[in-house]
């Protein structure tokens, strides 16, 4: 399984990357929508996005529509990892494409049941 972390935050990268690694996934990491879209597409295929999304540049929510927009990514999972909790946000990513929404602050557990849920790892 490969995962798109995509996080502005450096130390949030690097904690979602331990997770899935922990759940024997590859990961690559983004700082931020502009730099999720060059990644996806110097990369031969991800599995699952994970955007956070509040960011500089591109937030969360516009490369979710970038990416449901392309059929190239209709394959790949998409999974808001954010602070943002409020219903009308959580709808919004969900009635744009979203697969799921996992809200932080969060632990290993809750990502492990939320990437099983999905059919990401078993």
């Amino acid at each position: 399984m490969r995962l798109l972390i995509v996080d502005d935050s450096k130390t949030m990268r690097s904690i979602l990357s331990t997770y899935a690694r922990n759940l024997k996934c590859d990961t690559a990491e983004a700082e931020d929508g502009l730099d999720a879209l060059a990644k996806l597409e110097q990369s031969d295929r991800f599995d699952a996005i994970l955007i956070d999304w509040d960011m500089p540049r591109m937030n969360g929510i516009e490369l979710l529509k970038i990416v449901r927009a392309n059929p190239e990514y209709d394959s790949v999972k998409t999974m808001m990892v954010t602070a943002q909790s409020s219903y009308s946000g959580v709808t919004e990513a969900l009635s744009l494409g979203a697969d799921d929404y996992l809200m932080k602050p969060l632990d290993e557990e809750m990502f492990a049941e939320k990437l099983r849920l999905l059919g990401l790892v078993s």
